[in-house]
């Protein structure tokens, strides 16, 4: 099975559109804000603040996902989703055999889902793997969770 959540490109690229736009509308408006302070400075703070969070957060939670179980080995692979092409600075890739793989979990938090991988090493020892799977659609997760659950019921057959 093979799956990315790809598509969501454009729709990460509006909602940064759309904060430059709200930055800009706030700072133009400015005396809108007049009522937090009667300081403009803390005032221009407090704003500029607030969308340097909202920037980090959507920058943060904002990466590509990739999912390969077709072959022998399984690709995952997590990285950003803006700049990737030319840049790898965030990317993680990780390949193994399907009989390394011990285990898994989905950790869904308020705004953040998580794919932990239990996965066996050449020594024997478990190693743990998070994945980003913020934005890959819920019918895409559980794919990827029929094909790992389908990956360890062969391994602990095998065994």
């Amino acid at each position: 099975m093979r799956t990315n959540n790809l598509k969501v490109k454009n729709i990460i690229i509006s909602i940064y559109f759309v904060l430059i736009l709200l930055a800009i509308l706030a700072s133009t408006v400015f005396s809108v804000f007049s009522h937090l302070s009667n300081n403009p400075t803390l005032t221009f703070l407090i704003i500029f603040f607030a969308f340097v969070v909202l920037f980090f957060i959507v920058h943060y939670i904002s990466k590509y996902f990739e999912y390969d179980s077709d072959g022998i080995k399984v690709v995952v692979i997590n990285k950003g989703l803006l700049l990737s092409d030319y840049f790898n600075y965030r990317e993680h890739k990780v390949e193994f055999g399907k009989e390394n793989l011990m285990g898994y979990k989905f950790h869904n938090y308020l705004v953040y889902k998580t794919l932990i991988l239990y996965i066996k090493d050449r020594k024997g020892n478990k190693k743990k793997e998070a994945f980003n799977v913020t934005l890959v659609a819920k019918k895409k997760r559980k794919y990827i969770r029929q094909s790992l659950s389908k990956m360890i019921k062969l391994n602990r057959k095998s065994e």
